[in-house]
């Protein structure tokens, strides 16, 4: 669905990629996940179209998102992290944007306003930024799009809305929707996404679904320190240790700690994950 090939794009002297290669495919809820300034809404906007290729390729759904064809925008759905909304009611905003996504529900999209709390008769600009995020999040879900990109979704959510995220997200999941979902707080989305991405500048360190993670790697929690492992993580009570899974264990994965492993060894990861 998603190909990028030897992805290079900069601002102006800044290198953002160099060679990048990815593969996403239709069916899943991908997390992509890096630290600060790896890239990780660029590579959103260009896969949206809002950026153009330097060099290299992207392509979705055999389109080029630059081109801006009206049979790729009524495709996809783009959620920044920082929302700009217009001085009209949220039923408006529907009525006026759904026009543009031939799959827009509005039933569905007044039931998600419902969901997160919200009156239809809201004016945007008089609700919270909390409030306007839930109320995009609602039209995207509703848009029905083959591809919905999220950038930090659960940023300025209340713990109960966040909840409510993860039903929405869970309750839209199938196998003719792709879903990339671009977060710091992975605990918010710990049993939502997968595949996960961890994007570094010069690579993609990790492109995994959460089944192979667990058969590679073994999550251990003790009261002490492992001295083979690729990253121990101090926790209440004790240590939670990401090791190489040589025993065959079948260990629930913790994406924190996985991140956390994955940027302190990234050969050793890449060769972990590229080995059959």
């Amino acid at each position: 669905m998603i190909s990028i090939k030897n992805l290079n794009f900069n601002y102006g002297k800044n290198k953002v990629f160099s060679n990048l290669d990815l593969n996403i495919e239709c069916g899943k809820i991908y997390g992509l996940l890096g630290e600060n300034g790896v890239g990780k809404t660029t590579l959103l906007k260009l896969i949206s179209g809002l950026l153009p290729v330097k060099k290299g390729s992207c392509t979705v759904c055999e389109h080029i998102p630059y081109n801006r064809e009206v049979q790729f925008l009524e495709s996809i759905c783009y959620v920044p992290e920082e929302i700009s909304c217009p001085s009209i009611s949220l039923i408006d905003y529907g009525r006026n944007r759904g026009e543009f996504y031939p799959a827009f529900n509005m039933d569905e999209y007044i039931g998600y306003l419902t969901q997160f709390e919200l009156k239809s008769d809201m004016n945007f600009q008089k609700i919270s930024y909390g409030q306007k995020k839930k109320a995009i999040i609602a039209f995207a879900f509703a848009t029905n799009t083959k591809i919905l990109l999220m950038d930090e979704p659960s940023n300025g959510l209340d713990i109960p809305s966040k909840s409510q995220l993860r039903k929405i997200i869970s309750a839209n999941a199938s196998e003719e929707r792709c879903i990339i979902i671009s977060t710091h707080q992975v605990r918010d989305l710990e049993n939502i996404i997968d595949p996960i991405i961890i994007l570094d500048k010069d690579a993609v360190l990790l492109n995994a679904s959460v089944e192979e993670i667990s058969r590679k790697l073994s999550f251990r929690f003790s009261d002490r320190e492992s001295a083979d492992a690729l990253h121990n993580e101090q926790s209440i009570g004790g240590y939670i240790s990401v090791e190489e899974n040589i025993t065959g264990s079948d260990d629930n994965v913790n994406i924190e700690a996985l991140f956390n492993a994955t940027i302190k060894n990234r050969k050793r990861i890449q060769t972990i994950f590229n080995s059959k």
